[in-house]
């Protein structure tokens, strides 16, 4: 006579273990003695989650600031107008300017009302926050308990070594690049980049990827705080008027904008070609549509200067700035700014589409000063910058790092290929960069969004 076998197994480790025999038949009854995994709290964490990070966005954290700016806006409006009514003589514009008044205390009203249940609702949606987080941290706590075999635990440790890697080789940065000595404009050898310290989309959004921002160089006094803003908004390209705000967070906000065009057609002679541009003692230096003539527009008088490279110049994307998955549109020239004033950044057919650097002599009409011609190819870098008296090139790693791979000194005419200076980048390209020696800060123009980063010195 044949003898069956049955086997009832329920799972896991650790377990009880009861047998019995009877007759034939053998049971094994294993059963689990740990809880079970309460995998609905789990899904409750994730879902809760989920829910902060869609009611806590950038945008709701600038819904405050653009209500307060409007609000000073409109109580400067309304103080103008409250001025203008004390000088009428008038009967009828005294009328007239009653009512514009009555009208502008009703919008400051609404104004005030705004700004009142947006403070209201953030306080109630900070205390939300802040017990769904402690929900949640609570509830993180009890499932660790689940985690036998300690993953999450060895995780979060692998996390932190990383990290402390990443931050040693950032630190470490191979050797210190060939800058200038401390003499030279006091600040020592660049070692590091830090940030993203600013990250924001302008009021364009992301519909125009390429384009320029800064702050002028050597600005006018009372001009210290203005940023300007160009965005090329014909094909990619070209660019007919510069954007100026009195202060980053208007900028930021898009508020209170002053427009200065260079011509009333866009593209045509003198107007703007390529991303990069700069802004210095009120004037705007690029690239000349079609040409390979640099241009100065002065903002104040609206006129503009130009001056001839070498006719064997790039232009029209003979020399842009590249890389293996990409051209860098209309980036024959590059423009920069250090402690010492303008420089151009250009390549010739003459000099093998290598890079030459030539300084700007900032008078009306500009003209070029010394120039340096470097073993660089043009095309095997993404971006150039300077810092006193030092070229630094980058090239592109991947879709979050960019690097400065090399360096010339204009002083000493040495050149470096071997820096490992990396940028940590907030979208896959960087169609502008610039450095502003007032702030020691890189300004760049990435995929539409505006970004600076801080250079940090030895």
């Amino acid at each position: 006579m044949s003898q069956s076998y049955i086997f009832i197994l329920m799972i896991v480790i650790p377990f009880s273990f009861l047998a019995s025999a009877t007759g034939n038949e053998c049971l094994c009854d294993l059963k689990n003695l740990d809880p079970v995994f309460p995998k609905d709290e789990l899904t409750k964490v994730e879902t809760t989650a989920l829910k902060c990070v869609r009611s806590i966005t950038s945008e709701k954290m600038t819904d405050l600031d653009r209500l307060v700016l409007g609000l000073q806006q409109r109580m400067k409006q309304l103080e103008d107008n409250v001025v203008g009514l004390e000088k009428e003589n008038r009967n009828l514009y005294a009328a007239v300017s009653l009512r514009i008044i009555e009208l502008e205390f009703a919008e400051i009203q609404d104004l005030l009302n705004k700004l009142n249940q947006t403070t209201n609702d953030y306080q109630l949606l900070g205390v939300q926050a802040a017990v769904q987080l402690e929900d949640m941290k609570d509830t993180m706590v009890k499932l660790e308990k689940f985690d036998k075999m300690q993953v999450i635990k060895k995780n979060r440790e692998n996390q932190m070594k990383k990290n402390l890697e990443q931050c040693k080789e950032e630190l470490k940065a191979s050797s210190p690049p060939t800058t200038v000595s401390p003499g030279r404009c006091g600040l020592g050898q660049m070692v590091n980049v830090a940030g993203p310290r600013t990250s924001s989309l302008t009021k364009y959004s992301t519909s125009y990827p390429y384009g320029a921002w800064g702050r002028d160089a050597n600005p006018a006094p009372g001009d210290e705080n203005k940023y300007w803003l160009v965005v090329l908004t014909t094909s990619n390209v070209y660019g007919y008027y510069v954007r100026q705000y009195n202060t980053l967070s208007t900028l930021l906000l898009g508020l209170g904008p002053k427009d200065t065009y260079i011509s009333s057609y866009n593209p045509t002679t003198n107007t703007i070609q390529g991303p990069n541009m700069v802004m210095y003692a009120n004037a705007l230096y690029y690239n000349c549509y079609n040409t390979y003539y640099v241009c100065q527009f002065n903002l104040a008088t609206r006129a503009v200067s130009t001056v001839a490279l070498p006719s064997d110049t790039g232009y029209n994307n003979k020399f842009p700035f590249a890389h293996l998955a990409n051209t860098y549109s209309y980036t024959d020239m590059d423009f920069t700014t250090d402690e010492s004033g303008i420089y151009v950044i250009y390549a010739t057919t003459s000099n093998f589409g290598n890079v030459i650097i030539t300084k700007i002599e900032t008078s009306d009409p500009p003209v070029f000063k010394q120039t340096w011609f470097t073993s660089l190819h043009k095309k095997t870098a993404t971006n150039t910058f300077m810092v006193c008296g030092v070229l630094y090139a980058t090239r592109y790693l991947d879709k979050e790092t960019e690097q400065i791979f090399y360096s010339y000194d204009t002083k000493t005419k040495k050149e470096r290929y071997d820096l490992k200076i990396n940028i940590n980048k907030v979208k896959t390209n960087i169609e502008y960069l610039n450095y502003d020696p007032r702030d020691h800060l890189l300004y760049a123009y990435s995929d539409a969004y505006i970004v600076t980063y801080e250079l940090v010195f030895q």
